[in-house]
């Protein structure tokens, strides 16, 4: 296919899976290359930054400035090096990390209520308190043990895609999560009844 036919066809994320290509494509002045990029990875950037952050406009601004980042790595991108999901993930962990740091504590404006279905006024009360306090419990723990338990309990990711994207070893992730999760039992233990936990 030529050049000209290929700039004609739009791409989709189906039809060109290599997101190192698209990443050079990109590099070259391929709109329809970035737009393809942003629909594969910008839902899942933006779900991670929430579930560390819980501010949807702090969310919104790192997951615009990892997408920044990688778009001014573009033309020195060297594929095989690092996946570009991988790539992702780490800079906006970092960029979660460096945010809690930076702040003391971070206010939860607002938490959604379930949409499917018609739980009771009882049972949306219930589940927006248990949301809001492991949200509350969450924010307490130390910025690198809240990115380990928010990457494996809420984002699914296995303990060695955490190692590489916080750069460190399986065990000290292991160890993040074990002492996280531990942690929030301990802050979450004196509620168990009023948030409905206890039999």
């Amino acid at each position: 296919m030529d050049k000209v036919a290929s700039a004609e066809m739009p791409y989709d994320s189906m039809s060109v899976p290599d997101d190192d290509l698209l990443l050079k494509q990109f590099a070259s002045g391929d709109s329809n290359a970035a737009r393809v990029l942003m629909d594969r990875h910008v839902h899942r950037i933006l779900r991670l930054a929430k579930s560390m952050l819980g501010e949807t406009g702090d969310a919104e601004e790192v997951t615009q400035e990892a997408m920044l980042r990688l778009w001014k790595v573009a033309p020195q991108w060297k594929p095989g090096k690092a996946k570009v999901s991988t790539w992702l993930w780490r800079v906006a962990s970092n960029l979660c990390i460096d945010r809690l740091r930076a702040q003391s504590t971070i206010s939860i404006d607002s938490i959604d209520e379930p949409e499917d279905g018609l739980p009771s006024v009882d049972e949306k009360l219930l589940s927006n308190d248990r949301a809001a306090a492991l949200s509350q419990a969450l924010e307490k723990l130390p910025p690198r043990q809240r990115a380990a338990v928010a990457l494996r309990h809420l984002e699914g990711l296995s303990n060695k895609e955490i190692a590489e994207l916080l750069g460190t070893s399986i065990d000290a992730v292991e160890s993040l999560i074990a002492r996280g999760i531990l942690a929030l039992k301990s802050q979450l233990l004196g509620r168990k009844g009023d948030l409905g936990w206890e039999k």
